[in-house]
């Protein structure tokens, strides 16, 4: 309710602000701009020293009202060389300035990421930035945006999970190889919320919370700019990696429609889409930029046929159990399967708006946010009848897939005030945003409430808030070749909230089973695949932070340029930090230049870290248990393992670069990293053998915890080619980007854990997790030609090898028979680099409407094959997923229409 009232008080005031502007224009300035193909719909038309700017319509054609007056008139599109001309207009004239634009480089193009000063170009800047540009958001044969990305950005590394309960449905994000949650995502360049969700399943990124990407409507976003360099002194905490900005659209007089279909060649995973946005113009200065869109995926499923045993231990009888009852024939899926393995089936809409307006000569009101929701129904590990301890005979005699359904919503909105008062650059804005997650369990049973359980259960869920108040000013002076000081303040307040589901969803109903032997037996406590949250974790916290920084920068020669920052932040909870950045650029010539930095940074543990604390089950070699995770203030932690207190992540960031362009049709950038991170915190193993006793009182058989226990090293190298050029009558683009990144565990903290085996702390798998979980090479390339009515596009992603680390096979007595071999072999395995293709045709119908076509992964290329049958989980689990290259769905086939009115 406040964001609606919000919405409808700054629409108020941008009419009146239109009509009392309107009223003071006494000329009309107007024109077209193109390039040698055509028209340019969405050209950025601005007068220089001022607010005034609009952009041009489906036709390429711009107006704006104009006082009496000397202007100089600037016409810009991004991948455009920008033009500028001089006019002087008189009242009640009516002039036409047209404009014809040369395409550029995205190095050309100005970014403000990285710099409080005046924006600069990626080539200019001291710190690799990279730009994904409106064309190939809007271009992509991928629907949504971590998908976009993935495939777009080397650096960047997202892929669908699976049977990992709600991080089905929140994909996890990474930059070079580090975790979610050392990456900082900024809109509009403020900070934007993480995720209620903590993943605690066995993911990348276990044990981090991130930011949901595809909460952020694709039609809504203009430009992604990613600065690939620690950037804590300059933005805070969690920019350990880097910073994601995505830049909202502020188009006007176009309204742009855009509808998809695509399904997979096996025939499952149907997704439609629907995108649409407009603008409106309000007075010469201000804008309102609205996006609606609306996304469903339906599940895939590449799950193998399941070759245990179903409702009997012994094999004849079971086979005719099997036979009489149809047992396959219930299940729902298909063959022998028994699982969903794949892409969950999520449903998401989002509304989104970006505005800003003049309310005084030389300041504007800006807002923007929205509002997603996203229903996601994934499945979990079947529960068979021979399994009594989970499964209720009565009420499931033949088993049951439990289904795990996940509402999520998130919500966002800034409001802030920028302006100029005696020549400083003053902006001042609040964010505030929340994202709730809440689960409901389908389809299964609270075995301990035996024939008295219900199937359905409300279980609970979490709920993260982040307000945030900024104050900036900076000023560039004239001093030697250039001095710009900036300076300001950062006020933070978190919330934190952990809710309990219904009771019969966790309760003890005392239901017990009698064995084989006669024996009798509790029964699981909770719902299964999911147990609800009890009210003795339920808990509600906030953390609250400020901080000031300082940037400099000065240009004592032309070429050169030399940054500093400086920040110090004080948490209530976890003391204070400071840390800095020092880095500069050398321009060798025009087109030319070399760079490098050194930075200190930090990471303050989540307050999901902190807090966190449930009871889960999770499956590991097709062996259930009651898994607890328990957070620092439980005395199972403090007490009993002697866990030390959390304490912030802290990283030195070293970087040094040469980028270069010539003849305007090639660029060329090669960056170096090194990233040392000490005291990273983990989510430890599980620690069970020996705390039985201890454990049993909180009806689980492991525990697991977040602690600062290890030191790591990031060694790598990015690099990206672009070149353009005419070919024939048609314009030929082609892109090729790369990184290469090493991680290394340098240290594990023993000390960190009084208590308890270091090996149950940081497991092999574990450390691979870190280290070799995610490509340690990736190479996007992409070839583009325009010719006519038509667009050709090919692009190409190689994915490096990925390892996984079983953490009990390090000690060969513990290799297991592979049935695939006949022989006693590790389970480790290391999956091979894959290339995938996309291919699609884009065909101009009329000005107005794009059709496209195409197929990704044309050669329907997959994983490798588990190759330990140990590791297939009884058949069903054909690909790994523990680790991903790219997801298990195969090659699709798609259709895109793009309407621009």
């Amino acid at each position: 309710m406040p964001i609606k009232i919000c919405l409808h008080l700054l629409t108020l005031i941008s009419l009146l602000s239109g009509q009392f502007l309107h009223a003071q224009n006494r000329a009309i300035l107007s024109g077209t701009v193109t390039d040698e193909f055509g028209k340019l719909p969405g050209a950025l038309i601005s007068i220089e020293g001022s607010n005034i700017q609009t952009t041009t319509n489906i036709d390429g054609n711009y107006t704006l009202n104009l006082e009496e007056g000397d202007y100089v008139v600037t016409a810009s599109f991004i991948m455009y060389q920008s033009k500028s001309v001089s006019v002087t207009i008189n009242v009640g004239d009516d002039l036409i300035a047209n404009f014809m634009l040369e395409t550029g480089f995205s190095a050309d193009e100005p970014v403000s990421l990285g710099t409080r000063s005046r924006p600069q170009s990626a080539l200019e800047t001291t710190v690799p930035i990279e730009i994904i540009t409106p064309e190939e958001i809007s271009e992509s044969s991928h629907f949504e945006l971590t998908e976009i990305l993935h495939y777009l950005s080397p650096s960047f590394h997202s892929t669908p999970q699976t049977i990992s309960d709600g991080t089905d449905h929140i994909d996890p994000a990474t930059l070079r190889g580090l975790g979610p949650d050392q990456v900082l995502v900024l809109i509009n360049g403020k900070r934007r919320h993480t995720s209620s969700m903590l993943n605690i399943n066995g993911t990348i990124g276990r044990g981090t919370v991130g930011t949901d990407f595809n909460a952020i409507p694709v039609s809504s976003i203009d430009r992604i700019e990613i600065l690939r360099d620690g950037a804590t002194s300059q933005y805070g905490s969690d920019a350990i990696a880097g910073v994601i900005n995505i830049v909202l659209k502020n188009q006007t007089d176009i309204i742009k429609i855009d509808s998809r279909l695509k399904t997979n060649i096996e025939g499952d995973g149907v997704t439609s889409y629907f995108g649409a946005n407009f603008g409106f113009k309000i007075g010469n200065t201000g804008f309102i930029n609205i996006t609606g869109e609306f996304r469903d995926r339906k599940a895939t499923n590449r799950a193998g046929n399941y070759t245990g045993n179903i409702y009997s231990t012994d094999d004849a009888i079971d086979a005719q159990l099997i036979a009489q009852n149809d047992f396959f024939g219930k299940t729902g899926y298909n063959d022998q399967q028994v699982m969903e393995i794949g892409s969950a089936a999520v449903r998401n809409t989002a509304v989104s708006v970006n505005g800003e307006l003049s309310v005084f000569k030389k300041a504007k009101l800006y807002f923007f946010g929205g509002r997603n929701s996203r229903e996601g129904n994934s499945a979990g590990f079947y529960r068979f009848p021979n399994e009594p301890d989970r499964v209720v005979e009565a009420l499931h005699p033949n088993g049951f897939s439990p289904r795990i359904i996940t509402n999520i919503q998130d919500n966002a909105l800034t409001i802030g005030l920028s302006g100029e008062k005696n020549d400083w650059n003053l902006d001042f804005s609040h964010s505030m945003g929340n994202n709730t997650v809440d689960f409901t369990v389908s389809n299964s049973n609270n075995a301990s409430l035996g024939v008295r359980s219900p199937k359905t259960f409300k279980s609970g869920g979490y709920l993260y808030s982040l307000n945030t108040t900024n104050i900036d000013i900076d000023k560039e002076f004239d001093y030697l070749e250039g001095l710009s000081v900036a300076f300001g303040g950062e006020l933070r307040v978190e919330g934190y909230e952990i809710i309990s589901g219904e009771e019969a969803s966790y309760i003890n109903g005392d239901a017990t089973y009698i064995d084989e032997n006669g024996d009798e037996h509790p029964r699981l406590i909770g719902a299964q695949v999911f147990p609800g949250i009890q009210p003795s974790d339920e808990l509600e916290r906030i953390r609250s932070n400020a901080s000031v920084y300082l940037d400099l920068e000065l240009r004592p020669l032309e070429p050169l340029l030399f940054k500093a920052a400086y920040r110090f932040e004080s948490n209530n909870d976890f003391g204070e930090n400071s840390v800095w950045k020092l880095s500069g650029r050398y321009l060798l010539n025009k087109n030319i230049s070399f760079r490098s930095s050194y930075s200190t940074g930090f990471r303050a543990p989540s307050l999901h870290q902190v807090y966190f604390q449930k009871i889960s089950t999770q499956y590991f070699d097709g062996d259930i248990s009651q898994v607890g995770t328990f957070n620092h203030e439980s005395s199972l932690v403090t007490d009993l393992f002697k866990v030390n207190k959390l304490t912030p992540e802290l990283s030195k960031h070293f970087s040094l670069g040469w980028s270069t362009k010539f003849n305007n049709k090639y660029s060329f950038a090669l960056d170096y990293y090194n990233i040392n991170i000490k005291d990273r915190i983990i989510l430890s193993g599980g620690f069970g053998k020996g705390y039985l006793t201890q454990l049993e009182p909180y009806g689980v058989t492991t525990a697991q915890f977040f602690v600062n226990a290890i030191d790591s090293k990031t060694n790598g190298v990015e690099a990206t080619f672009t070149y353009q050029d005419k070919l024939g009558s048609g314009l030929f683009n082609g892109r090729i980007a790369a990184n290469y990144m090493k991680t290394n565990v340098t240290n594990v903290n023993e000390d960190s854990v009084e208590n308890g085996d270091i090996d149950d702390l940081f497991n092999r798998e574990e450390r691979s997790r870190v280290e070799s979980a995610q490509p340690n090479f990736k190479v996007n390339s992409s070839l583009q030609y325009e010719i006519d009515h038509f667009e050709f596009n090919l692009v190409g992603t190689y994915f490096g090898s990925l390892e996984y680390l079983h953490p009990d096979d390090g000690d060969p007595n513990n290799w297991q028979l592979n049935e695939y071999t006949g022989k006693v072999e590790t389970r480790d395995q290391t999956f091979s680099p894959k290339f995938v293709t996309d291919l699609f045709v884009t065909y101009r119908v009329t000005n107005f409407l794009n059709a496209t076509v195409g197929c990704n992964n044309i050669f329907n290329v997959y994983p490798d094959e588990h190759t330990h049958s140990s590791n297939t989980i009884n058949g069903s689990f054909t690909y790994s997923r523990r680790v991903q290259q790219f997801g298990v769905n195969g090659a699709n086939a798609f259709i895109k229409l793009l309407l621009r009115l």
